[in-house]
């Protein structure tokens, strides 16, 4: 098994394409044809966990946060990204990061932190805008049903809880070849009418070339006349944070020891409480002061995250309470998510969850 047989497992699960903008996401150090030994599973890539991985045999190291996030102009071991990097290229050890791309799946961070406080009927809080797009293109009246079937293989149609959506509409099309051309239907330099399906199609962005490659190869024309525009549509099924509520609502001060206790956070910081019980609850792990207005527009009693500054605490507004449970304690969750995922695919294969606990942050 090569690196490449990991990463592609790995996208799968977390389209790359999903990642935000900012993000340093997949394979940061490597070769994706090195053969695998076995893969240590962290949230963070520091030198002991290099080391971790020498001491286990593990090439490969599948980290939730990137090692490698802003350019790196020298490598000369001044600071502790460029030990681990130097570390890690002297003892033959890969580094794949998947971070922001796992964010933005229903089964990433926000579902460890849903679990630990068994919320139910959830969510997700801010879906993903610019994540779908449409396909419109035109197909002989009796292509039709081969070329959507085809798009429908490729991922195409599928809304929400349905698939196979499409929208077709009768007309005619018009085309004259040049003296270059080598038209299926009609002949060279002459103007052809043909009967013709615009047929209109949905799918995630991160499909398009998946989705092009089916149409191209389903559809008889020698051009293909098609557009794709990106959509204003949220993908509900995508993006940051999660919704939920309480089996039970609890008292606000219940409630922030039951979270305490759940992500085993040695302090919370919190906004002034509202003397109202909880049910309804936002999670998003990791910095997450960009989720408060969407989840006071949500209804949520409380949000759970990390990374609060000071006149953001401010921004509750009497309306939710806000709790900072710490960075590392809101992802904690992310190796055992991908530790489980990828012993499920991998079963012979050696996938070892990383001893090391790699928070920066201490308490008195």
């Amino acid at each position: 098994m090569t690196i490449k047989d990991v990463a592609q497992t790995l996208e799968e699960f977390a389209p790359l394409a999903n990642a935000e903008d900012f993000d340093n996401v997949g394979l940061l150090l490597g070769n994706y044809h090195t053969q695998v030994t076995g893969i240590l599973v962290t949230l963070d890539t520091l030198e002991r966990t290099v080391d971790e991985a020498i001491a286990k045999n593990c090439n490969l190291i599948v980290s939730f946060h990137p090692i490698i996030f802003s350019g790196l102009k020298k490598i000369t071991g001044k600071n502790y990204v460029e030990r681990v990097v130097l570390k890690a290229i002297q003892n033959n050890i890969a580094i794949y990061a998947i971070h922001t791309a796992l964010d933005n799946m229903p089964h990433g961070v926000s579902k460890g932190m849903c679990d630990a406080l068994n919320l139910e009927q959830r969510k997700i809080l801010i879906p993903k805008k610019g994540a779908i797009k449409k396909l419109t293109t035109y197909v002989p009246k009796n292509e039709v049903i081969t070329v959507r079937e085809a798009l429908f293989k490729a991922g195409a149609g599928n809304i929400g809880n349905y698939e196979e959506c499409s929208f077709s509409t009768k007309g005619k099309g018009t085309f004259k070849g040049d003296e270059h051309s080598n038209p299926s239907v009609g002949n060279r330099g002459e103007l052809h009418i043909e009967k013709e399906v615009q047929l209109n199609i949905t799918f995630e962005a991160r499909l398009q070339s998946r989705i092009l490659s089916a149409l191209f190869a389903a559809h008889s024309y020698e051009e293909v006349a098609y557009e794709i525009t990106t959509l204003d549509n949220a993908n509900q099924n995508i993006g940051m944070g999660m919704i939920g509520e309480l089996p039970k609502a609890l008292e606000e001060l219940d409630f922030l020891n039951q979270v305490k206790k759940a992500f085993q956070a040695e302090g919370i910081r919190y906004s002034a409480l509202r003397g109202q019980p909880v049910k309804k609850v936002a999670v998003l792990g990791g910095s997450g002061s960009f989720a408060i207005d969407a989840a006071k527009a949500a209804g949520a009693d409380a949000l759970i995250t990390a990374d609060l500054k000071y006149h953001q605490f401010y921004e509750a507004e009497g309306q939710i309470v806000l709790a900072d449970i710490g960075h590392y304690e809101s992802e904690q969750y992310t190796k055992n998510i991908l530790t489980d995922f990828l012993t499920k695919k991998f079963t012979n294969f050696a996938v070892v969850l990383s001893d090391e606990n790699t928070n920066p942050i201490k308490y008195l």
